[in-house]
């Protein structure tokens, strides 16, 4: 078995990069730690080991927005009752409202997309 500390990051490929550091910034709170170049930016969750690397590479802008087998990734909220507030938030900056409903008796849950088409469960 390897060892080790949890997930580290996710890397998503991009479209426009400050319009997702925008949207991850101001929908999610996270901020920005460093980039690399001009074009990748790594953002993490205040108080947090998380971490979202956003790349735009003119090269590989036809994978945006693509899964490739990964179906979603998801935000825990701090506050529960928060999901409307939440969903808001992500239209507000770009993001659409995909679905919502519960997984069991009050375990209420939100599909979202960002302005790239990546699918967040809220």
């Amino acid at each position: 078995m390897v060892k080790t500390q949890g997930l580290t990051h996710i890397h998503l490929m991009v479209r426009n990069l400050e319009r997702s550091l925008r949207f991850y910034q101001e929908v999610f709170g996270m901020r920005e730690r460093f980039r690399d170049g001009d074009a990748m930016v790594f953002l993490n969750t205040p108080g947090s080991q998380d971490s979202i690397t956003l790349n735009e590479d003119p090269s590989r802008l036809d994978v945006a927005g693509q899964s490739g087998g990964i179906a979603h990734f998801g935000f825990r909220l701090a506050n529960k009752p928060d999901l409307d507030s939440a969903v808001q938030e992500v239209e507000r900056y770009g993001g659409r409202l995909l679905s919502r409903g519960e997984h069991a008796s009050g375990v209420v849950y939100a599909y979202v997309a960002d302005p790239d088409g990546y699918v967040i469960e809220l």
